[in-house]
C-alpha cells in the first residue's frame, strides 16, 4: 500500500533543530491528535546542514513544498531584559556569556510576555540551507513556547513556582515574577541525583519556602520515581506535568502556546 502524500496546508511547518537531532511536525486534521510528526535520524560524519539538506529529499513532510517555516533552535541563550537590550551590545555580551560560537549567527527574539530578549546563536550554513527551501521562516529558541506555556501556567495560584523542563541530558530550570523571569539557567544532567542537586540549589538560592511554594517538572527525566521521591524530601509540593494528560482533552492544533517538545510526548503516549 503506498503511503498516502501530505496535503498541503495553510500552516507553517515547525522543524526543531539540535547538533544532534531533527524533527518536523505540522498540523494536519487527518493525524492522530491532528499533528503529523517526523523524527529524522541525522548521519553520523556529516554537518548538520548537510543533514538538513540530505532531509529535505528523503523527509516526508519537508517533501510536501511548505513554503513557511517555523523553526526552533537548540542553542545556548542569553536572556536581556527588555529595556536594556541594545543590538550593538548583544554580541559582545552573548559571546562573553558563551564561549565557542564565534563562527555563528547571532539572532535575537522579544519576548514580550517576559519583558526580555533572547540572544542566541545559529549555524550559518543551517540558516542558508533553510533560507534556500523557505520563503518565509520564523526562527525562535527552542525553549521559547515553553516559557511562554509555563508562565502562563505560573498565574495559576498564589504561591511561588520553580520550573524545571527536562529534554534529553538537558535540564532548563526557571522561574517568573511580575511578568519577568527571575532566574533561568540550563543544566546537564546524566541521573537524579544531578536533577535534586541542581534544582535545590536554584530553590534555595531564590528564598523558595519548602512547604508553601510549588515545584513543577516536565519533560523526559532521568530516574523519574527516584528524582520525585528525592525532592518530596525537601519540597512538599512537586508536580509533574503530564502532556498526555493534560492536553487529551482538545485537539493538539487548539492548544495555544504549545511546546513543541510536548507535541513529542504527546503523540507518543509519554
Amino acid at each position: 500500500m503506498t503511503e498516502k502524500p501530505i496535503t498541503r496546508h495553510p500552516h507553517r511547518v515547525t522543524l526543531r533543530l539540535t547538533d544532534t537531532t531533527l524533527a518536523f511536525a505540522v498540523a494536519d486534521e487527518t493525524a492522530a491528535g491532528g499533528l503529523d510528526y517526523e523524527p529524522y535520524v541525522m548521519k553520523s560524519g556529516m554537518s548538520p546542514a548537510a543533514n538538513l539538506r540530505e532531509a529535505f529529499i528523503e523527509s516526508r513532510i519537508l517533501g510536501a513544498g511548505f513554503l513557511h517555516a517555523q523553526v526552533l533552535v537548540d542553542s545556548p541563550v542569553l536572556l536581556v531584559p527588555l529595556e536594556e537590550f541594545d543590538a550593538d551590545d548583544a554580541e559582545p555580551f552573548y559571546h562573553h556569556t558563551f564561549t565557542g560560537h564565534t563562527n555563528e549567527e547571532l539572532l535575537n527574539t522579544v519576548l514580550p510576555a517576559q519583558n526580555a530578549v533572547a540572544v542566541y546563536p545559529i549555524n550559518k550554513d543551517v540558516k542558508l540551507v533553510l533560507t534556500d527551501h523557505f520563503r518565509d521562516i520564523r526562527i525562535m529558541p527552542l525553549m521559547q513556547p515553553v516559557w511562554s506555556y509555563l508562565h502562563r501556567r505560573s498565574f495559576t495560584g498564589t504561591k511561588r513556582k520553580l520550573f524545571a523542563y527536562f529534554r534529553g541530558k538537558q535540564m532548563e530550570v526557571f522561574a517568573f515574577a511580575h511578568n519577568r523571569f527571575r532566574f533561568s539557567n540550563r543544566y546537564e544532567v546524566v541521573n537524579a541525583n544531578d536533577a535534586a542537586y541542581f534544582i535545590l540549589h536554584v530553590w534555595t538560592q531564590l528564598g523558595l519556602d519548602a512547604r508553601e511554594d510549588e515545584l513543577f517538572l516536565c519533560g523526559t527525566m532521568p530516574e523519574r520515581e527516584p528524582l520525585i521521591a528525592g525532592l518530596k524530601e525537601f519540597v512538599q509540593k512537586v508536580t509533574v506535568i503530564n502532556p498526555a494528560a493534560e492536553f487529551n482533552r482538545a485537539p493538539i492544533t487548539q492548544i495555544k502556546g504549545l511546546p513543541f517538545d510536548l507535541m513529542t510526548l504527546y503523540i507518543k503516549g509519554r
